[in-house]
């Protein structure tokens, strides 16, 4: 029989009568059962020179020791029984008789003919037919079974305990006789002969078993009792703790022992130490940001005296155990070393991972994540993993139309910050900043924002949703010192601490000295006229409020021309110079006016001026209506004295860019506010010639908003501002009864009125939304689109001209046509005039015919 039949008939067995070890009786020597034998049956004749009477010799003996070797066909007592190995006699363990002895002799001795003739036959071996008696047929038909159904069945602690006891069973029973009857009578020692067995039913036993299974098992098992030995050792006694590690000691000797140890238990012992590594640092650091990090330190401290711990423990028990497949692992200080320095970098992971978040909670003291990430980012590998990475998570979480500008300037300030201390160089930040500098450029509101949050009060507390107080606090801490690095700084043979570029910095890439935030900002833009339009544009609004102090404007001012050139904010300096000096102008033309009293000595409204320079300031608001005549009596008489000041200059009034003082009287109340001029004539509209402010049949002022535009000479958006203003302060009153009629309010409604009226709550409803709508002051400096809209109603009549003497044209034909007849050229481009040219449309004066736009009929 060959060793693939053999292999073949253990997986499928043939009939009962084929699995005897041999006949049951010889055509010699009769019959033998398998109950025993008798002592002398069997006689051994050393010195026979017959063939025939040899191979009768040879197969009465093969019979007895077959038949003593032979196991039942049965599988092993459960695990959970009380039978111990001690208690098998009888069934699984067989006593040996002299005869049995003698016949194993003649067997497997080398003084025997029989196995002399037979040694180089494998077919002949006592060996290897007890190989396949128990291990190809007992194990794989009723063992191999019954460890499965445990396997599948219980639970891990269960399941381990049942394949360590029925492994711990078969190689017992299965060694028995070998070990006392046949091994010793083998030629050679009987260690090598036990070895070489043992060997072969251990691989038996590992490939024949569920390999997948059985390392799920092994590895909960370690797994659990390790995260008992590194994470929970202060939940247990010192007792419970002494329990747990020795069955833990115990459940891996028998494992060892009985095969399953070895490079199996080792490489799975290597990977559930990876995962609790992973696990213990997430569990335990994560979110763990404060300052003055020692995560480092305790986390080289648990691995050395509690991870490596552990591994020398198990290590020593697979090593000490059974040296039969291998030599002893030692775990050398050098292994330790390495362990601490994979537990930084699986903590750098973390810290990655956590680096956007770290970078939002700045300024609730995150640094220590970022100096733990610096210990990380030690190679190039870590540092491309770093900046790809987080180069992704902005993308994906920050830099999205959704996200405010302010938002994203906070963050990016942060990025600066947290950035310098993990990379004092600035290759890091040169990264990952790229992306988010290119986004912001094409923000349209960036620039304000930034120049706004520049000029802001570091110390208001409601700075408004568009300004970055974290930037104004950085204006009031630097130092006027150029962010400009100078080109030949490279060439700087008297720096004593000169480095070079790192080796990963890019081609562009320049190396700053300090941490400049104001200086990064300012640098988003690629030419410096975009900041210093919008700074001038800001500015001037600013300065035209009413206020004292512009100490700040004066600071932002400096720091600006230092660091683009004092060419280049001329304008902002002439203006900033005509606001200051109009104080001292003022004063003057005040004085030599005698502005101060009326010529009857009565008092007189006071008029303070602000003397611009036409030339130097942005696009202003020029809207002009009708003022009281007392005011304009007053600005005819300034205005002589500012000529007579300045004989080469002309005052023009810019009245809707003023303030008013306004103090009204009423019957019941008095009012002081500060309002726009536009507001104030509005208000000065409903007062009559009588005093007390009533027509000559005693009934207040009645206006319409007709009236009011015809009488001030008004647009109607600033009289309706203008009336709503005074509606939300309880000044005016709309009338039921007609539409855009409004009259003075002498006196508030009483209670009672106003619970019979039933309209108390509407009055004052209506009048909080009117003041909440008309509480922001109207811009100065007319905005780019106003500007725009303005010029495109000159070019508009350029349009008009050509459509109506050349019939429909295409959008790009208009374009060229107005470059051409425009003086000084078309300022804008194709999207600009189709954008316009789109709401004329929607106006109903131009329509779209095959793309081509003519005049609508």
């Amino acid at each position: 029989m060959t060793v693939y039949r053999r292999i073949f008939e253990a997986v499928f067995p043939p009939p009962s009568e084929a699995s005897q070890p041999t006949p049951k009786a010889t055509p010699v020597l009769g019959s033998a059962g398998f109950e025993g034998f008798s002592e002398a049956s069997f006689i051994i004749d050393w010195n026979t020179q017959d063939n025939a009477t040899e191979q009768i010799q040879w197969e009465r003996a093969w019979h007895i020791a077959t038949t003593f070797l032979s196991l039942p066909s049965e599988g092993l007592p459960p695990t959970d029984s009380d039978d111990d190995l001690a208690r098998l006699d009888g069934k699984w363990q067989k006593p040996c008789t002299r005869e049995i002895k003698a016949a194993i002799k003649y067997l497997v001795s080398p003084e025997s003919q029989g196995a002399s003739i037979r040694r180089h036959q494998q077919e002949h071996s006592l060996l290897h037919w007890y190989f396949e008696e128990a291990g190809l047929r007992h194990f794989v038909q009723y063992v191999r079974p019954q460890i499965l159904k445990r396997l599948e069945k219980g639970n891990f602690a269960q399941a381990i305990s049942s394949l360590v006891t029925y492994l711990e069973r078969a190689y017992a029973i299965y060694l028995h006789n070998l070990h006392f009857y046949v091994f010793p009578l083998c030629p050679g020692p009987s260690e090598e002969h036990k070895k070489s067995f043992m060997f072969k039913l251990t691989s038996l036993f590992t490939y024949s078993l569920p390999q997948q299974r059985i390392n799920d098992i092994l590895g909960e098992f370690i797994r659990q009792r390790a995260e008992v030995a590194l994470e929970a050792q202060t939940t247990l006694s010192k007792t419970e703790q002494r329990d747990l590690g020795e069955h833990t000691r115990v459940v891996l000797w028998k494992l060892q022992e009985n095969g399953l140890g070895d490079s199996r238990l080792q490489k799975i012992l290597a990977e559930v130490m990876s995962d609790m590594l992973s696990k213990h640092i997430r569990r335990t650091y994560a979110g763990e940001w404060k300052s003055q990090s020692n995560v480092t330190t305790k986390l080289r401290y648990w691995v050395e005296n509690r991870f490596a711990r552990f591994i020398v423990e198990v290590m020593s028990i697979l090593s000490a155990t059974d040296a039969r497949f291998k030599t002893r692992t030692e775990i050398m200080l050098s292994d330790v070393e390495r362990w601490q320095e994979i537990a930084i970098s699986r903590l750098g992971i973390l810290r990655t991972e956590e680096l956007f978040d770290v970078i939002v909670a700045w300024k609730k003291d995150s640094k220590g994540a970022v100096e733990d990430l610096k210990r990380y980012v030690t190679t190039t590998a870590a540092r491309t993993h770093l900046t790809n990475s987080f180069s992704e998570v902005l993308g994906r979480r920050l830099l999205q139309p959704g996200a405010a500008t302010t938002a994203i300037l906070q963050i990016y300030i942060s990025i600066i910050r947290a950035f310098a201390i993990l990379d004092p160089k600035g290759v890091l930040l040169d990264r990952v900043a790229r992306p988010i500098r290119r986004y912001l450029r094409d923000r349209d509101d960036t620039v304000a924002i930034v120049v706004s949050s520049l000029l802001a009060d570091s110390k208001d507390p409601s700075p408004g949703p568009d300004v970055l107080s974290e930037l104004a606090d950085e204006m009031e801490n630097s130092d006027d010192v150029s962010a400009q690095e100078d080109d030949d700084a490279d060439l700087d043979f008297e720096d004593m601490e000169w480095m070079p570029d790192p080796v990963d910095a890019g081609p562009d890439y320049r190396n700053s000295k300090r941490l400049d935030v104001i200086g990064s900002l300012i640098s988003l833009f690629e030419t410096k006229d975009i900041f210093v339009k919008e700074f001038q544009q800001i500015l001037g609004e600013r300065l035209l409020r009413n206020e004292q102090n512009f100490e700040k404007e004066i600071r932002v001012l400096e720091l600006l021309k230092v660091r683009f050139g004092e060419a280049s904010l001329q304008a902002c300096e002439v203006m900033l110079r005509d606001i200051l000096d109009s104080r001292r102008v003022d004063t003057v033309i005040r004085n030599d006016q005698n502005l101060a009293m009326s010529t009857k000595g009565e008092p007189y409204a006071e008029v303070h001026a602000r003397i611009l320079s036409h030339l130097f300031w942005p696009s202003l608001h020029d809207e002009s209506f009708s003022i009281p005549p007392e005011i304009s009596a007053i600005q005819a008489r300034y205005e002589k004295g500012f000529e007579t000041l300045k004989q080469s200059r002309k005052l023009t009034w810019l009245n809707v860019l003023g303030q008013v003082t306004v103090h009204l009287e009423f019957e019941d109340r008095s009012i002081t506010e500060v309002v726009q001029t536009w507001q104030a004539s509005v208000i000065y509209a409903f007062q009559d010639d009588d005093p007390d402010g009533m027509t000559e049949d005693g009934q207040p002022v009645i206006k319409t908003v007709a009236q009011l535009i015809s009488e001030l000479s008004m647009s109607e958006s600033y009289v309706r501002n203008g009336l709503t203003f005074w509606v939300g302060k309880l000044v005016l009153h709309p009338s039921s009864s007609s539409p855009d009629t409004y009259h003075v309010l002498e006196t508030l409604p009483s209670s009672a009125q106003r619970t019979a009226s039933g309209s108390a709550t509407t009055l004052l409803t209506a009048a909080a939304a009117a003041d909440a709508a008309t509480s922001a002051p109207a811009p100065a400096v007319r905005s780019e689109e106003e500007i725009m809209k303005e010029k495109m109603e000159v070019f508009w009549q350029f349009v008009v001209g050509m459509l109506t003497n050349q019939g429909a044209m295409p959008l790009t034909r208009i374009v060229m046509m107005l470059k051409v007849v425009v003086p000084g050229g078309f300022p804008f481009g194709n999207e600009e005039l189709k954008q316009f040219l789109e709401g004329r449309v929607r106006e109903g004066r131009l329509e779209v015919v095959g793309g081509s736009y003519r005049i609508k009929t």
